[in-house]
């Protein structure tokens, strides 16, 4: 396993008026973040907020190139990013205790948090297609060019695990600083992940590792 520390190349927040960031993703253009009870738009360029739809805005958010797709509690809401509309609903894993949200491969992968698990599972019926073990617990998924990375938030230590998306088993391990958590993760497509800083209010911009 690789194991090297996180290189944080920019910070964005705390923004006015938002307590916490919780789940992320990324449209192309926008960085989207949930703090509860809205979904905030950031320009990743300024750092400046430009929009937010009001939404039950708990844990993990996703795009899949239409659509806004968000963890509420005990459902996954899918929305229209112009907005806020529901446009359907489905049940979440993990009787509540879900954190990620990914779009990839057309389905939905989902953290759970507490019992260390992401959750492979179909976007029309929330039927759970596989599941994958963790060894620590779970905050955000993403993918990116065919890789599996996830964040994850224990005993006040945080780190970004790339990991075999068949056995779960760690291939690579970036170390956060000391203090700094991270709750909602997604890749920007290239060499950027967005990292929801949780309580402090912070969206990080962690370097993907560059392969050799």
């Amino acid at each position: 396993m690789q194991r090297s520390p996180a290189k944080i190349v920019r910070e964005y927040g705390p923004f006015p008026g938002i307590e916490q960031v919780a789940g992320v993703t990324y449209d192309g253009q926008r960085v989207w973040f949930a703090s509860g009870d809205r979904i905030h738009a950031l320009d990743p360029t300024t750092g400046a907020t430009q929009r937010a739809l009001d939404a039950a805005a708990h844990a993990g958010t996703a795009f899949d190139g239409k659509h806004l797709f968000q963890i509420a509690e005990g459902r996954i809401d899918k929305l229209d990013p112009e907005t806020g509309r529901v446009l359907a609903t489905i049940p979440a894993p993990g009787d509540g205790g879900n954190s990620g949200l990914a779009w990839a491969e057309g389905t939905l992968w989902v953290g759970e948090y507490k019992n260390r698990r992401i959750h492979q599972i179909d976007p029309e019926t929330g039927a759970i297609l596989r599941t994958i073990e963790a060894s620590r617990f779970v905050t955000g998924v993403t993918w990116v060019d065919g890789e599996l990375w996830h964040g994850t938030w224990e005993d006040d230590a945080s780190d970004l695990r790339r990991i075999d998306p068949q056995s779960g088993e760690v291939l690579e391990l970036l170390d956060l600083p000391a203090g700094v958590g991270v709750s909602g993760l997604e890749s920007d497509g290239r060499d950027r992940f967005f990292c929801g800083g949780g309580n402090s209010g912070k969206l990080r911009v962690v370097r993907r590792p560059r392969k050799p």
